[in-house]
């Protein structure tokens, strides 16, 4: 009894330790996406910018859009669409695997979003965090700070509010 009992902690232990690393590991990308993103989002993969009907590749910085029937990578939105204020634009996350490969369920989902100028952009943020994003007016700034100290700076300042993660 007592050695089924010690197996069962043990299990039960093991169990909620690793519970408790998965929710510890969280990937954060806030430094690699692009100023013009929302904020709000700790780790994005892709945006769908509905008012282009393309995507956009945080991890490789590359738009990917159809024309001519493929789906073409480029560092620019193609010229209908470059004049696009990125900044103003509504943009989607997602957090899936070549979301192009499903762009008919996301420009449906998503249609209601074109024209939409409702998120703000990390650029315009005054939350410390995405000042280590490099396009932040601030980066320069934070960059200096955090070399100065090891990587690490501690302002005392701890906002524990919420910040809206990984919403849509």
């Amino acid at each position: 009894m007592k050695k089924t009992f010690l197996l069962l902690a043990v299990a039960f232990v093991t169990f909620f330790s690793s519970l408790t690393y998965a929710q510890v590991s969280v990937s954060v990308n806030i430094g690699l996406q692009p100023a013009w993103g929302p904020t709000g989002y700790d780790n994005v993969q892709y945006y769908y910018i509905p008012d282009a009907g393309a995507y956009y590749d945080v991890n490789r910085r590359v738009f990917v859009y159809q024309e001519g029937g493929r789906w073409i990578n480029a560092a620019s939105l193609p010229g209908p669409y470059g004049n696009i204020d990125l900044y103003s634009v509504h943009k989607v996350v997602i957090n899936q695997p070549s979301p192009w490969l499903h762009d008919r369920t996301y420009r449906t989902q998503y249609a209601s979003f074109r024209g939409h100028h409702d998120q703000m952009a990390i650029r315009d943020s005054h939350e410390e965090r995405y000042y280590q994003n490099p396009g932040h007016p601030q980066h320069a700034q934070w960059a200096k700070q955090h070399d100065n100290h090891d990587g690490y700076h501690d302002n005392g300042n701890h906002d524990h509010g919420d910040h809206g993660h990984d919403r849509h």
